[in-house]
């Protein structure tokens, strides 16, 4: 299945570097950051004056973080309004992978050849230095995981299938933060086949690698907690 690509000039890249970050964009990364070092659990409210005082924003911007990361399927709101982290079962995340089997891969398809070669080697730097650190850093792992994915999903071209994908992408890694282990080994290997397949702009090596890369997310869930 090929997803139509929205023109013959599409060749460009959305850049990885951009300006200094809004007060909403810290406030967003802060809270993400609270979630993947499980700071906050599946279930837990977050109190909105806490979290200003601690993150040193008004309550504003924090919002605005906060709907945003609603949106993206990592916050919801409970019966009182208050945001709290959104539960994700086995059921779920399984079905969730077994979509993304089916669109991610095209999604590197359509970025393949058409991102930036120093995005890509920044990219692929993040993902060595992870590899190598010690001792293992989870909340790198996690950083260098949003880089390579969004590197082809954000580049894709089609704003339709970006926002399934980033919304499919907060419901797996909810999951995965909360019931899986660390799989360093095997994600650097795989991230490193997918950065090989964009960079040479192979466009059928490309749909391979994140194919196999979904595959064996779903394979290691079954055997961890299956």
């Amino acid at each position: 299945m090929d997803v139509e690509t929205i023109g013959p000039d599409r060749a460009r890249s959305t850049p990885l570097r951009r300006g200094e970050p809004t007060l909403a964009e810290k406030a967003y990364r802060a809270i993400a950051d609270l979630v993947r070092r499980r700071e906050v659990r599946s279930g837990e409210p977050l109190v909105e004056l806490d979290l200003a005082a601690m993150l040193g924003v008004s309550r504003t911007p924090l919002r605005q973080a906060m709907q945003r990361l609603e949106g993206e399927g990592l916050l919801t709101k409970g019966a009182n309004r208050s945001y709290m982290v959104r539960h994700v079962d086995l059921k779920e995340y399984l079905q969730s992978l077994r979509v993304r089997e089916y669109l991610e891969p095209e999604a590197a398809v359509l970025a393949a050849g058409n991102i930036a070669a120093d995005d890509l080697a920044e990219v692929r730097a993040r993902v060595s230095a992870v590899r190598d650190a010690e001792p293992y850093d989870m909340l790198e792992h996690w950083r260098s995981d949003d880089e390579v994915h969004n590197l082809f999903i954000r580049n894709c071209g089609n704003d339709v299938l970006m926002g399934i994908l980033v919304s499919l992408r907060g419901t797996t890694q909810l999951f995965e933060i909360e019931r899986l282990a660390e799989r360093l080994e095997p994600d650097s290997r795989e991230h490193e086949a997918i950065l090989d397949a964009l960079e040479s702009g192979d466009r059928k090596a490309a749909r391979k690698a994140v194919s196999a890369h979904i595959a064996s997310l779903f394979r290691f869930a079954l055997r961890t907690v299956g």
